[in-house]
């Protein structure tokens, strides 16, 4: 007897990377995902990080039934801290976003931890200081399943947190940077009474100030000394990846569809090329993605890129000169006329094409300090554009031989991504069969979800077999504006039938709807992670830094080991002086001035002024941060 062994061959579990962008509204939403995001960001009609990014929990509700048609997901921001009067609001919201659809909440606040929640997943918002080992296993204990990390964080960094979790980790990878770390900033609410923990930041820190040591030498004049270039983690996507970070964020919930298209596209071109190279990874998310317009990252709004800290401390992180979008740099001015400049755009770097309509910006160069001042940021409009001789609307006085020019508004670029500008589709074989009374027609994607359909109809033989062969291929093959694009067609009849095309066309329509519906209710919401009530938080304390606003945090954190726990600087109790920001960005190291690069140098404070006030620097060497100390000025009224 001749045995024979049967075996199931072991199929490697692929690791999920999901793209995530973020989504002004559901509108916003929906393109996101037309445009490759796995999963979206949307505020609320409260309690979200972004005061004017708020949205109805039935725009919600449609944009949750459009994601969910390629598996991709809603992430619902509920990311600042609740006072106790907000707790039953914040808990109404809740069931009211999951019935909605969504897929999980991303959350600051641990009070809302006590609440009686649906079985919804939870993020932990960067607003909640993810910096350690320690802090991360604590919050998968405690029933989150994906952790926004600290912007700050290098991938050494990055590859311990991920040693130390099953969870999902999620890192920003575009957009601006605020200068602080999440959650550790309260200049805002100090100074203007907006309190950035509740989603009002007034940006205190993109303003000009002035830089002083403590002898009273001028470091610095009307410069934008706090505000930091943009994140643009292109070059380390793949590091990234290896080092564990599962989920790409994109940010920007107040910027405009522009560049919500062109930036997503961006990344889902990166992404896709290293999934396409690799067998150990996929999207989370179905369909693929066809755009008619080539992603550039640099035409939309941005103050210059930077990789932050990824790749450790480095030179130029910050943008002095402007906050605002000064765009790509085109070229020197040659020749001006009346109503016309030339320019040479050789120093560029690019294959410079300028078009009626575009936008172009210069600084007035401060010749006598070689200083860049945000008041002398000028733009003008190009009315008419012969090469590179560009006939201007009005020809500014400032404008000369030699100065630098830059593009901050691409018409051509601009007037096809606020057009359709992409399709997402999922790939479908499709078989007819015959069966017992007339046809039948499959449609199977490419994740073998399927749908079958039959029609019962007279099979009588077509005349010409094989012309009669390709006209049905020609009818199944019309899937227009639906999901799916075609793969293959296999005609399995016993021979080819008289079918009138209205026949063809409704067997097609009825199988593409099944299809839908079939795919819709294969998709399932991400389960909620259980609590573990014995966990114990890595401090024993907590100062009014860790931002707990409620009595339920409070029990919370008492709950979990914590004994002293001081209340939230939005509640005024501070009294005196305090850090009101700390910030991994270093003034002493941007102006050459740091005791661990230059010999002889102390780390004494140094003093910020903006406006009519006056800001202490203070140096914490060991740790490499600096601390913008300050008092409330709400409490001196």
């Amino acid at each position: 007897m001749v045995s024979v062994e049967l075996f199931t061959p072991v199929v490697p579990v692929k690791r999920q990377l999901e793209l995530l962008a973020p989504a002004k509204n559901a509108d916003y939403g929906i393109e996101a995902i037309r445009h490759g995001a796995d999963a979206v960001y949307i505020g609320g009609p409260a309690f979200g990080a972004r005061h004017n990014a708020g949205n109805s929990v039935e725009d919600i509700a449609r944009l949750t039934e459009f994601a969910h048609r390629y598996h991709a997901q809603v992430f619902v921001a509920l990311n600042t801290i609740l006072m106790d009067d907000e707790l039953d609001k914040a808990l109404k919201l809740i069931w009211q976003l999951y019935d909605a659809g969504v897929d999980a909440l991303i959350v600051q606040d641990m009070g809302i931890l006590q609440l009686d929640l649906p079985p919804i997943a939870l993020h932990a918002s960067t607003q909640t200081d993810n910096r350690s080992p320690e802090k991360t296993v604590f919050l998968e204990q405690v029933g989150f399943s994906q952790v926004v990390l600290a912007r700050e964080l290098n991938i050494p960094q990055i590859r311990d947190i991920a040693a130390s979790t099953k969870m999902k980790l999620e890192f920003f990878i575009h957009g601006a940077l605020c200068v602080s770390y999440s959650g550790l900033c309260n200049l805002s609410h100090a100074y203007s009474n907006r309190s950035a923990n509740r989603g009002e930041c007034s940006q205190m820190c993109r303003l000009p100030c002035n830089l002083t040591t403590r002898e009273g030498d001028v470091l610095a004049e009307n410069q934008h000394l706090l505000s930091l270039k943009d994140n643009n983690q292109t070059d380390n996507l793949e590091a990234l990846i290896d080092a564990g970070i599962s989920s790409f964020k994109i940010e920007g919930r107040l910027k405009d569809i522009t560049y919500l298209k062109n930036v997503t596209a961006h990344y889902r071109l990166q992404l896709d090329a290293i999934i396409a190279k690799r067998d150990d990874l996929e999207s989370i998310s179905h369909g693929r993605c066809e755009f008619n317009f080539t992603p550039d990252p640099d035409k939309s709004f941005n103050r210059g890129k930077t990789d932050y800290f990824v790749n450790e401390r480095t030179e130029a992180i910050e943008h002095f000169s402007s906050p605002k979008f000064i765009g790509e740099k085109v070229g020197r001015i040659t020749h001006v006329g009346k109503d016309f400049i030339k320019i040479d755009t050789s120093e560029s770097g690019k294959d410079i094409h300028f078009n009626n309509g575009d936008g172009l910006c210069f600084f007035v160069e401060h010749y006598e300090t070689q200083r860049l001042s945000d008041d002398k940021l000028s733009g003008v409009r190009i009315n008419r554009a012969d090469g590179n001789t560009l006939y201007l609307t009005e020809v500014p006085k400032d404008l000369s031989v030699g100065v630098m020019m830059f593009r901050n508004f691409d018409h051509k670029f601009e007037s096809t991504l606020n057009k359709d500008s992409a399709k997402r589709k999922i790939g479908v074989d499709i078989q007819l069969f015959d069966t017992d009374d007339g046809v039948g027609l499959t449609l199977t994607d490419v994740h073998n979800i399927s749908s079958t359909v039959s029609l019962v109809c007279e099979k009588a033989p077509a005349n010409d077999q094989a012309k009669t062969a390709e006209q049905l291929k020609k009818q199944l093959s019309k899937l227009g504006n639906s999901d799916f694009v075609l793969n293959k067609i296999n005609l399995l009849t016993q021979q080819m039938w008289f079918l009138p095309t209205s026949v063809v066309n409704e067997l097609r329509r009825d199988a593409v709807s099944a299809l839908m519906a079939a795919r819709v209710a294969r998709y399932q919401r991400p389960d909620r992670w259980v609590h573990d009530k014995e966990a114990r938080f890595p401090q024993k304390g907590l100062s009014f830094l860790s931002n707990v606003a409620n009595e339920k945090a409070k029990s919370f954190y008492h709950q979990h080991g914590v004994i002293q726990i001081e209340d939230t600087y939005e509640k005024n109790t501070v009294l005196h002086d305090a850090p009101l920001m700390v910030t991994k960005h270093c003034l002493r190291y941007s102006f050459n001035l740091c005791p661990k690069e230059v010999e002889g140098i102390k780390a004494d404070p140094m003093f910020l002024d903006v406006g009519k006030d006056k800001l202490k620097l203070v140096f914490d060497c060991h740790k490499c941060e600096m601390m913008i100390v300050g008092s409330n000025q709400l409490v001196k009224q």
